[in-house]
C-alpha cells in the first residue's frame, strides 16, 4: 500500500466516481472500486510494521546497530542545506518532492524505505542481494491516478519522529517543537539517519516531504542552521475540495481493509480517515471546536477553522523570525500551476540547487490545474469557508 504523492503533475485524477451535474466528480463523490481496493497491506508489511511500531526503543537500538555498520561509508558525509516540503496535505507537496528527487544531487526515502526505515542501511545492503522483480507502476491508495513504484519518492520521517517523540499526534498535546526543544538522543540519530540516506543515494543534498514538520520548522532550523523550508499553500475552497475528497476515500479503504488503519498510524499518517487527528499547534479551543466540528458531520466548517488556524501559525511564526523568514518559501499551488516557469526558477533558487533550461521546461510542462472535478458547495458553504479563512487568507495573497 502507497499512502504519499509521487506525481507526474500536480493533479489529483478522479478516478470512477458518481459524476456532478456538469459531468465531473466532485469532493463529495463515491470513491471507485479500484481506489478503495489499493488500501490492502501486505501481510510482510503489517507484520514488520507493527513489531516496529509496538516496539519504538527496539527499532531505534537496531537503528543505532545500522548506523555502526553504515560505519566508514558514512564517515565522511555531511549534512548540508537540507530541505523540507510541509504544508497541509493535498497543497501540492508532492511534485515539489517529486522535482527535488528527480535532481541528481538530491537523496530522499523511497517508498522500498518501509518497514524498516530505522535500518535503511542494512535494508540497502540486503535489496541488493535478492533478486528484484520487475515492476509495474500502480495506482497509490489515494485513488488520483498517481501510479508509483518501490522507487518512487517517500514521506517516511514521521516514523522516526514518532518513536522518539510519543505525544506528536496526541490532540491533547501541542505539536509544536521549536527552538527551545532540546532531545540531545533523537537529533543524533536524526543527522545519523540522514547521513545514511545520502549515502545510499550517492546524493549531497537530502529533501524530506513532512506535512507534520511545519510544527518542527525552527527546531529543525535549530538542528540545521543552513536548512531550506519550501512550504506550499492552496486557495481554501479548493484545497478544502480535495482534503474532504480524500477523507471520503480513506474512511472507505480503511473500513474494507482494517489493517489500512493501523497501516496508517504506524506511518504516520493521521490527516484523514477513522482515526483523523488534526495537529495541534497550541490552541487548544480552535482545535477542540476542529474536532467537535467534524464529530458533528460538520464537514466543511471543520476544515475551514482547520486550514485556518494551520496557516495563520505558519503566517505568525514565519513574520515574529527573521531567519526563518529568509529560509522559507511560500509556494501557492495556483501561482506553480499557472505560473510554472516562474515559480519554478525561484523555487529551484531557493533550495540552492542548479537547473538547465531543460530541466526547467520538462518540469513546468507537468503542471497544470485540475480540472476533472470542481468543489460541490452551496452558497451558504462557500460563504462560510470564506468568512472563516479570509483573513488568513488575505495574508498568503489570496482575495
Amino acid at each position: 500500500m502507497s499512502d504519499q504523492d509521487p506525481s507526474p503533475a500536480v493533479d489529483e485524477t478522479a478516478s470512477n466516481a458518481a459524476p456532478a451535474d456538469n459531468g465531473k466528480p466532485t469532493a463529495r463523490s463515491r470513491p471507485s472500486d479500484a481506489a478503495i481496493a489499493s488500501f490492502a497491506v501486505p501481510t510482510w508489511i503489517d507484520r514488520v510494521g507493527g513489531w516496529q511500531h509496538r516496539h519504538p526503543r527496539g527499532a531505534i537500538r537496531l537503528g543505532n546497530f545500522d548506523t555502526r555498520m553504515a560505519g566508514e561509508a558514512i564517515a565522511d558525509v555531511t549534512i548540508d542545506a537540507p530541505i523540507y516540503v510541509a504544508g497541509l496535505a493535498r497543497s501540492g507537496t508532492t511534485i515539489l518532492l517529486e522535482l527535488l528527487a528527480e535532481h541528481p544531487a538530491v537523496g530522499t526515502h523511497r517508498y522500498r524505505d518501509f518497514p524498516p526505515v530505522f535500518t535503511p542501511w542494512l535494508w540497502d545492503r540486503w535489496l541488493a542481494r535478492v533478486p528484484q522483480a520487475d515492476e509495474t507502476a500502480k495506482e497509490r491508495a489515494h485513488g488520483d491516478g498517481i501510479a508509483v513504484t518501490s522507487q518512487s519518492p517517500e514521506a517516511f520521517e514521521e516514523v522516526l519522529w514518532m518513536a522518539f517523540f510519543p505525544d506528536t499526534h496526541d490532540p491533547r498535546h501541542s505539536s509544536v517543537l521549536n527552538a527551545r526543544t532540546s532531545a540531545p538522543e533523537f537529533e543524533r540519530f536524526y543527522a545519523e539517519h540522514i547521513r545514511k540516506v545520502l549515502a545510499i543515494r550517492d546524493a549531497k543534498r537530502y529533501a524530506a516531504k513532512g506535512n507534520y514538520n511545519l510544527m518542527r520548522l525552527q527546531y529543525l532550523q535549530k538542528m540545521f542552521d543552513d536548512a531550506r523550508f519550501v512550504l506550499p499553500i492552496r486557495d481554501p475552497v479548493w484545497h478544502i475540495a480535495s482534503l474532504m475528497k480524500q477523507q471520503t476515500l480513506f474512511e472507505a479503504g480503511e473500513r474494507a481493509h482494517p489493517r489500512a488503519l493501523e497501516h496508517m498510524r504506524r506511518v504516520g499518517h493521521f490527516e484523514f480517515g477513522l482515526d483523523r487527528r488534526p495537529i495541534h499547534t497550541g490552541d487548544q479551543a480552535t482545535l477542540e471546536r476542529v474536532e467537535n466540528l467534524w464529530a458533528d458531520g460538520h464537514e466543511v466548517e471543520g476544515w475551514a477553522h482547520y486550514w485556518a488556524m494551520i496557516y495563520a501559525d505558519v503566517a505568525d511564526r514565519i513574520d515574529a523570525d527573521p531567519k526563518l523568514a529568509d529560509a522559507a518559501l511560500i509556494v501557492r499551488y495556483e501561482d506553480m500551476c499557472t505560473n510554472s516557469q516562474e515559480v519554478l526558477t525561484g523555487f529551484y533558487a531557493h533550495c540552492g540547487l542548479d537547473v538547465d533550461e531543460a530541466t526547467l521546461d520538462a518540469a513546468a510542462s507537468r503542471l497544470r490545474m485540475p480540472g476533472y472535478y470542481k468543489p460541490a458547495f452551496s452558497d451558504e458553504e462557500l460563504a462560510i469557508i470564506r468568512d472563516i479563512t479570509g483573513p488568513v487568507a488575505a495574508r498568503y495573497g489570496y482575495s
